[in-house]
């Protein structure tokens, strides 16, 4: 009697390899899949196709893993070796070489106390770089003429410290350097965006950078994993301008707010920061005409007991006195309807800026909107998935798939292939090699 995995000879049932790899492989998965795993990274490698193998150890065993690219790029931290993490898979047989292991869907550090003590250890040895002194720290301006911002484009912080600049200050520029803010590519990419506002500050024509806020929402140690780097923190050390980091909630702390001129409790927060509001403005604006008009009117007093004592010593002539008081008064108050005229000027000027701004501001974000558009048009155009739609597919290994075929001298009639095509795979058998 012949079966699909095997045959029976006698009572004895003989197996073919292949069969048994997969009986092996069915009778893990039935007794313990899912499984978590804790263990040290050792001998990790990543593929050209993005995928990653490696070994999970302790002192005692080791086991095989592997990471398809598509997990890998979710990870929020670059795995090494060495590293202690909690590993969350599935356990099967690789039927190829019929080796025990684990195919890994998702990858931790083995608990916050590991990354706390990181941190803590990155922060004492930055702190005594001098990093952290508060001579270094620079004086936020009072009334920037245009604000950096580096944050993701689809964060909260995005939404809440435009809302607020806009509200407050919305005759300011701001100029948006996206970045990601979490996971393994977040702090390159934080990098990036501030060398890009670095390169922009000074350029000739170009709304000029006062100040830098670098934001984030609140999250957990490992969420804001990517604001504890140290390259990162030596990039917010070389700014040529005050940085603002407003990352996380009240209670969180990273070491780009030790390393930032200054550290705001919320995104929100350090939006006001920047923008004291209209009304400050107009306080501030009044509390100097006051001051004016208080400094002119004593002047004016002491010219008067001055004339006064004049007029008296000079006695009858007080004609000439009279139309000298009568002049004084006149300088005053044109002088006092000037001051008045200047301080409306001022305030006109203020209220077409905050009519003006929201439209500029709308424009410069519905470009970057449609900037985005088009990259995102253009990483559609060379997908390759679209290729795989026009009838194309892609031949590879049954069971190694990182070994693709690409010309016909790398096929054997009878050899098992797999066709990679736009809704699925399919295997199949060459029977015959046809040249071009």
């Amino acid at each position: 009697m012949i079966e699909a995995d095997g045959a029976t000879v006698g009572s004895a049932w003989v197996w073919d390899v292949a069969g048994l790899c997969r009986a092996a492989a069915d009778a893990l998965a039935a007794r313990f899949n899912p499984v978590r795993v804790r263990g040290e990274i050792s001998g990790f490698t990543r593929a050209s196709s993005g995928h990653c193998y490696f070994s999970l150890k302790d002192a005692e065993a080791q086991i095989r893993c592997a990471l398809f690219r598509r997990h890998a790029a979710a990870l929020s931290f670059a795995p090494r070796d060495g590293d202690s993490v909690e590993v969350y898979g599935r356990l099967g047989v690789y039927e190829a070489r019929g080796d025990l292991q684990l195919i890994v869907e998702d990858i931790r550090r083995a608990g916050q106390g590991a990354l706390f003590e990181q941190f803590l250890r990155l922060r004492a040895r930055l702190e005594a770089e001098g990093l952290f002194d508060a001579a270094r720290k620079r004086v936020v301006p009072p009334w920037p003429r245009g604000v950096g911002l580096v944050t993701s484009p689809g964060a909260a912080a995005l939404h809440d410290v435009v809302t607020t600049l806009r509200r407050r200050v919305p005759h300011v520029p701001v100029l948006f350097s996206p970045a990601s803010v979490q996971g393994a590519q977040a702090a390159p990419e934080l990098m990036a965006a501030l060398e890009r506002l670095y390169a922009h500050i000074g350029q000739k024509g170009q709304p000029p950078i006062d100040l830098i806020l670098l934001v984030r929402g609140g999250g957990s140690l490992e969420d804001l994993w990517a604001f504890n780097d140290e390259q990162l923190a030596r990039t917010l050390a070389r700014s040529p301008v005050p940085v603002i980091s407003g990352v996380g909630h009240e209670t969180d702390f990273t070491i780009a707010d030790f390393v930032a001129d200054v550290r705001a409790p919320t995104p929100t927060a350090a939006a006001e920061w920047v923008a004291p509001p209209r009304e400050q403005w107009m306080n501030a604006l009044q509390a100097l005409q006051q001051r004016i008009e208080q400094a002119v009117f004593r002047h004016l007093d002491v010219h008067a007991q001055r004339l006064d004592l004049l007029t008296a010593r000079l006695g009858r002539p007080s004609g000439r006195v009279v139309r000298e008081q009568q002049r004084l008064q006149a300088l005053a108050q044109r002088l006092r309807f000037g001051l008045m005229r200047a301080v409306e000027r001022r305030a006109l000027r203020l209220e077409a800026l905050d009519r003006a701004l929201p439209t500029a501001a709308a424009r410069a974000l519905q470009q970057e909107s449609e900037r985005l558009h088009r990259l995102k048009l253009r990483l559609q155009a060379i997908d390759p998935r679209a290729v795989l739609a026009r009838g194309y597919a892609l031949l590879s290994d049954p069971v190694d798939p990182d070994r693709v075929y690409t010309r016909v001298a790398d096929l054997q009639p009878g050899q098992k292939v797999r066709a990679q095509l736009a809704d699925g795979a399919a295997d199949m058998t060459v029977s015959a090699r046809v040249a071009s």
